[in-house]
């Protein structure tokens, strides 16, 4: 089992930064792949990063890339989202999520693929 718990998220203006953490327990989070979503009020939850158990390979979704990086320090048990020049459209709750199986490197940007999820933090950008 894996539980994690985000932080980071808050109220920043349009073109601001800010750093989501994850923090997770349980002895599998360093053999798991690693995401992270959002929703936005009456959207599906959206991929927007993951970085693969050993952390060497990220990807990211479109509307994303060059903004965000995504990043995990397995001596802390701790997945990072670091968001730069954000924007209005960006505002959302922000989750993070574990891969259901361990040492999977593939599939790793459906939702549905991921077994365990935090319980989100929002991220509210206002111009």
């Amino acid at each position: 089992q894996v539980q994690l718990v985000e932080s980071g998220g808050g109220l920043v203006q349009a073109g601001g930064s800010l750093r989501l953490s994850c923090v997770a327990s349980g002895r599998t989070f360093s053999s798991r792949a690693m995401g992270w979503f959002r929703q936005a009020p009456g959207n599906s939850r959206e991929f927007l990063a993951t970085i693969s158990w050993r952390g060497g390979v990220t990807d990211y979704a479109d509307s994303v890339k060059s903004r965000f990086t995504i990043s995990r320090d397995s001596a802390k048990n701790t997945v990072y989202l670091q968001m730069n020049s954000l924007k209005l459209e960006d505002t959302a709750i922000y989750y993070c999520a574990a891969h259901a199986r361990q040492y999977e490197i593939n599939s790793l940007r459906q939702a549905s693929e991921y077994a365990y999820w935090g319980q989100g933090t929002q991220v509210t950008v206002s111009s």
